[in-house]
Formats: structure tokens, sequence, C-alpha cells
């Protein structure tokens, strides 16, 4: 059968982005095209991850798409302030949709809602049916019975200020704040000498935050700074999955042999839920082999998927600590006590890369939750969901 392209990309997010720039630099021949609903792709986000989460190699063709580097970020606490090293960057959406636009020209179909999609196929709102040899969804997290997860629910306003803030690097936790009944921070990007983008960030249960009750909470947390809020430039809110436990195998049956990337897939830090490390190894994975067939394609992406699950065991224990034991407004002592450790560890945490002695160094001393109720915490699972 004869396919009108090579490969087709489904949504205009991070993942399917950085696979289609990836797959431009290394087989520019490729007949592949992106399908985004959205007037631009990117959507409305911001992309932030540490200098130590890529190799020098990704660093060096992802570069073209950061808008923001830092030198070090601070954390705050009830009991604890420290400014840990290592560069912080960013990605915005703006700047990601103008690479990514200016890489791929008429490769891109925006403003094209997608209603359907097959491992082969893809049905257009506008009643076309385009095909190719594969296809990726990259639509997004799709909420399922596999996967038991938390969330980190955030609310983000880029302000303009009427007066320098001061900052000279990210604030990336302060949970000095009310905490809210549940874990809460906020989280500060200096985006110039008097811009900022402040989240209100909490960690809960369900993917339900309130947004007037965020934009009180960044006011009031601007308010204590001095900082002097003048002009809301532009407001994002999400849902980050947090993944508990889950049953991968049924993850991957359910999606009956459709490749998918990014939060499709279930790939992203389980801790942090930043997606932007797992998001360019696939697409340099993608881009390393000839033009896959769609089931070629597809076991890729599993096996890959697969070998990330396997290694981030250790951060689902963690995770069932932080949203199960202890009382919810005390959870941040767990992250207070994380951020007095070693500054390599807490990279290697980042980047998902724990050696043996990090995991011990972290379950060692003095436990910031009731030893019954983190031990609670750690065997609890779901039916049918393995919590390892």
């Amino acid at each position: 059968m004869n396919h009108a392209y090579d490969l087709i990309l489904v949504g205009g997010g991070l993942a399917n982005g950085l696979i289609a720039l990836r797959l431009r630099q290394c087989q520019p021949d490729l007949n592949l095209l992106m399908i985004e609903a959205a007037p631009h792709p990117g959507g409305n986000h911001t992309w932030s991850f540490h200098q130590d989460d890529l190799t020098d190699a990704q660093h060096q063709w992802v570069a073209p798409l950061v808008a923001h580097r830092w030198q070090g970020y601070d954390v705050r606490f009830p009991h604890l302030t420290r400014t840990l090293p290592g560069g912080y960057l960013s990605v915005t959406a703006e700047h990601f949709a103008a690479v990514v636009t200016q890489a791929l020209g008429d490769r891109l179909l925006t403003h094209t809602p997608v209603t359907a999609v097959t491992p082969t196929q893809v049905q257009l709102a506008d009643g076309r049916t385009l095909t190719a040899a594969a296809v990726i969804d990259g639509c997004g997290y799709q909420p399922g019975p596999h996967l038991a997860v938390g969330f980190q629910a955030f609310l983000g306003q880029q302000w303009q200020l009427s007066r320098p803030h001061g900052l000279t690097r990210p604030i990336l936790m302060d949970a000095t704040v009310d905490q809210q009944a549940g874990y809460r921070f906020v989280y500060t990007l200096p985006l110039s000498a008097d811009t900022l983008l402040i989240e209100d960030t909490h960690y809960i249960d369900h993917a339900a935050l309130e947004p007037d009750r965020a934009r009180q909470n960044i006011a009031a947390y601007a308010a204590a700074q001095g900082w002097a809020l003048h002009t809301l430039l532009r407001e994002e809110q999400g849902n980050l999955p947090i993944t508990l436990a889950g049953h991968p195998a049924a993850f991957w049956q359910q999606r009956q042999g459709q490749p998918c990337a990014g939060l499709r897939a279930g790939l992203f830090h389980p801790t942090t839920g930043y997606s932007l490390p797992q998001a360019v190894a696939l697409a340099e994975l993608i881009a390393a082999q000839p033009a896959p067939a769609h089931d070629a394609l597809f076991t890729l992406i599993h096996c890959y998927a697969a070998r990330q699950w396997r290694r981030q065991r250790f951060f689902r224990l963690l995770n069932r600590m932080l949203f199960l034991a202890g009382h919810p407004a005390q959870r941040w002592q767990v992250m207070q006590r994380f951020y007095g450790l070693g500054e390599g560890l807490i990279a290697r945490f980042y980047a998902g890369r724990l050696t043996p002695a990090d995991m011990a160094r972290i379950l060692t001393g003095k436990p910031p939750v009731p030893v019954g109720e983190a031990l609670k915490a750690v065997l609890k699972h779901t039916p049918r969901l393995r919590a390892f």
C-alpha cells in the first residue's frame, strides 16, 4: 500500500515537536507531517530542565529551543533555605513555536483538528483522511485505569513589574507558604529584570485546582516579596501526572499498537512531572532508526517506555510516601529533608539516575513522616495495579 507520508505526528506539543526537529536534522528527506489543532505548535506552556538532565550532545541540538538559562536555583522551606548549583533552562511556548514552524515549513498543518487516529491513518475534522507508514499520537496525558497517579497542579502567571524584582536565579520551590491542605509551593522564574513567571503549585490527589484561588495566592505571594505587579502578560494552567503505581503491560495493550509519545506514552519524570529529558531521548531513538513501519515504531517506543518504568520503581515508592503518608499539611517535611541532601544526589534525582547508594541515603536517617504511615504508603496499591 502506498502512503502519502512516511510519518505523521498528531499533536504539536513538546514530544512531537522534538521528534520532528530531530528527524529534520538526521533524516531531512523523510516525508513527515505534523498536525496541530491550535493556531501554532507548543500550546501555552513553559518547559524547564536541569543542565545535568541532558548529555552535551543533546544540549547541542536542543539549544535553539532554549529561551532562558540561569546558573543555580533556590529552594525555601520552613527550616531550610538553600542555593543549589548547576544550570537551569527553560523553553517557552512562543520560542518553541517559532523554531518548530521555521524547521517544518509546509510540513506543519495548524488549525487542523483531528477526529480519529490509527497506526497508519489520521481522520481530519474536515472529512479528509491522511495515510502514512506510521502515525505517532502525541496529544497529551490520557487518564486510564492502568496508572494510579497524583497530580502536580499549577497555575502560572507571567507579569511585567513596575520596577525590577532583584532575582538573579529561579526559586524552584518556596514551600514556606500556607500549605492549604496539601503540599504547596510557589515556583518563580526571572525572565528579565522586570518580568516574572510565578506559578502556584500543589501536589494533590485529583486534577482540580481552583483558578481564582491560585490567582489570589500569586497576588499575595508577590506582595509579600515586595514585587510590584503591573501588567499580566500571560497565564498558563496545567496538571502534571505523578505516578504512584501502575500496570504497564495493560497500559500498552490498551494502546492497541498505536505509536505514541510524551505524556501520551507515560514518558515523564514520575516525581517532578518534567518530560523534556525523556522526550529528547525518545526523539533521538526514533531519528536513529530507518523510516520504520508502524509496528516497528510501536515496538521501539514500547520497549523504551518499559525500560523507563523499571528504572523509576524507586521514584514511585517516594511518590506514595509523599501523597499517602503523614498529614497533608505536613508533606513539605519530605521535600525539606530531601533538599538537605548532597548536591550530586539531588542532580541525579532530577536526571532520573539515582544510584543504589543514593536510594539508601534518601531512605535512611530520621523519617520526615511517621514510620507506620510510611510503610502503609509504600505497600499501598489499588486493585490490578502493581505498586512496584
